[in-house]
């Protein structure tokens, strides 16, 4: 029996091509079931709280997104500075794992609040490195969370002749942005 190198390479190539169509599926799969059972659980937790709003679910690159709209109050859900609302997508997250058996990363988003402000944060970013660019002088913004620390470093990344890195220890951990 003989076997054409070249058949055999693109049935290989194509093998290859199949199984990564395939695992992309099974993680688009497994996101969109993490965002069916947050979606219960917020549903549910809306419920018990008698607020109204609609929930969407999403997929965002490597994470589930979920997003509550629509209904009034629901900036009760922020909090102040988004702490209510971060407290949320942890115990949304342990809902996840605790139903998947799995650490999930997905994102709450809750009247809109952290999509606005990640439209401030690349702002800040933006608006840091030009002064940056300008002035030649390091610049430290003031302490950020991880999720906004990685907004203003992607922002900053965008401006030639400027980098930014973290300084600090949680919670008065923070960008600081230099010239390059």
């Amino acid at each position: 029996m003989t076997i054409d190198s070249e058949e055999a390479q693109g049935d290989l190539a194509a093998t290859a091509v199949d199984a990564a169509d395939d695992s992309a599926t099974d993680g688009d799969d497994d996101l969109i079931e993490e965002g069916e059972i947050a979606g219960d659980y917020l549903e549910q937790l809306l419920d018990v709280l008698d607020f109204d709003g609609d929930i969407d679910l999403d997929v965002e690159g490597d994470r589930a997104v979920v997003s509550i709209d629509g209904g009034r109050d629901l900036n009760k859900l922020v909090g102040r500075k988004g702490e209510v609302l971060d407290a949320l997508q942890e115990l949304t997250r342990l809902a996840v794992q605790q139903a998947t058996g799995e650490r999930s990363r997905l994102m709450l988003d809750i009247a809109g609040w952290r999509a606005g402000r990640r439209a401030e944060l690349t702002a800040l970013g933006r608006d840091a490195a030009q002064r940056v660019l300008a002035s030649g002088e390091r610049e430290a913004l003031v302490p950020m969370t991880p999720f906004e620390r990685k907004i203003v470093h992607d922002a900053v990344a965008a401006v030639d002749g400027v980098s930014s890195e973290s300084e600090g220890a949680e919670p008065a951990r923070r960008v600081v942005v230099i010239r390059t």
